[in-house]
């Protein structure tokens, strides 16, 4: 089966990369010549869907499933009008990424279905978190501790254009959940963790059982099925939470297909999420099943004679990588290295039946990228607290 993939940059590696383990042939779209994705597909063109219509039909309607890895709502408006008139499945639900895409609107949806959330400014108190409703990732995101905090970071959401959404500051465990719709009925997959680095950007993905006690996993498994099904989501969402002393908190929902956490999954699961959603868009099923092992996936920059962890913004800006598997020790990975380079990025994958395997296999990375590059300094940074 073939897939195009409309969107070049992370979401679009992460599409390629689960395409690839798929089994799928895979066509990468992007308007700019720089876009990463371009060199891992099978085939690429160059092309802005918003502008030249005509050709991108011409090239999409030979796919048998197409994916937009983008979140730029003019690209997506335009492939969503142009995909209902093609018999080929998209696999993408652009009323769900509208509603998800406005974190006020969002909040409000879960909150009439009783999905716990932090607590909404003022009721709260200080600490607090002020974000920007319409933007993704951590743009714009500011932690507060006070009234002279708090003015500054309304002033980055409203130089944004952006409303403000102010809620407490929770702390504990950042977790995600995948979850694929019919329009009428929703499934949740597998918990992961995310760790973040000094910039609250994602360094690290860990799948494994046990995230979350049983009954917990039970819980969001069921806060993202039922969310799911309340927006009538036909496609493939993310639900974000933190998992607090007081149980889960969940922060966000994204109507679209996530970068990273879907391929720590398949690491650890077999479970392919992007497989799972093609297949979900035909009424089938994969009938693969859960192998409950561990997985970590992360990002590495080396620059400066150091081996420094970095998030997924650093390591988006990497040019023409390639796959390559048992990577100094890794099972996968995604890079633009070559002998005797002195700055090259890197994501890897490493996998195990226990979370002690993965630990050793990433510490074996670690020894053979220093050795063998002769580095002088491993650095890994975590997030201020407030």
């Amino acid at each position: 089966m073939k897939i195009g993939i409309v969107g070049g940059a992370l979401q679009g590696m992460e599409a390629v990369f689960l395409s690839s383990k798929a089994g799928f042939e895979t066509l990468v779209i992007d308007r700019k010549s720089t876009a990463p994705a371009l060199s891992l597909g099978d085939h690429h063109e160059i092309l802005d869907v918003t502008k030249d219509t005509d050709k991108a039909k011409k090239i999409l309607k030979d796919c048998d499933f197409v994916i937009p890895a983008c979140e730029e709502i003019d690209a997506l408006t335009v492939l969503d009008k142009m995909m209902k008139g093609l018999d080929v499945p998209l696999l993408f639900d652009l009323k769900a990424y509208t509603l998800s895409s406005s974190k006020q609107i969002s909040n409000e949806v879960m909150g009439k279905i009783g999905v716990p959330m932090p607590e909404p400014w003022p009721q709260c108190g200080f600490p607090i978190i002020v974000k920007p409703s319409c933007q993704s990732g951590s743009v714009g995101v500011s932690a507060v501790n006070n009234e002279k905090e708090m003015e500054a970071a309304l002033k980055i959401v409203s130089d944004l254009g952006d409303t403000p959404v102010m809620q407490e500051f929770v702390s504990g465990k950042s977790v995600s959940i995948e979850v694929v719709g019919n329009g009428r009925t929703a499934r949740s997959f597998v918990t992961t963790e995310v760790v973040l680095d000094h910039n609250y950007d994602c360094k690290m993905v860990v799948c494994e059982p046990n995230i979350l006690p049983k009954k917990d996993e039970e819980i969001f498994a069921d806060i993202g099925k039922r969310t799911a099904e309340a927006i009538g989501i036909k496609g493939l969402m993310d639900v974000e939470a933190i998992y607090t002393k007081k149980g889960l908190r969940v922060l966000e929902i994204d109507a679209r297909i996530p970068s990273q956490t879907p391929a720590a999954v398949w690491a650890a699961t077999d479970i392919n999420i992007l497989e799972e959603l093609a297949f979900s868009s035909i009424d089938k099923n994969t009938g693969k099943k859960n192998r409950n092992e561990c997985s970590a996936y992360e990002h590495y920059i080396i620059e400066n004679g150091a081996l420094t962890t970095c998030g997924e913004k650093v390591f988006g800006k990497i040019r023409q990588p390639r796959f390559e598997e048992r990577f100094f020790g890794a099972d996968e990975a995604i890079t633009d290295y070559y002998p005797g380079k002195d700055t090259w990025r890197a994501t890897v994958i490493t996998k195990g039946k226990t979370p002690s395997d993965v630990l050793e296999k990433r510490k074996r990375f670690i020894r053979n990228v220093m050795d063998e590059c002769d580095l002088e300094e491993y650095v890994d940074r975590s997030p201020r607290m407030v």
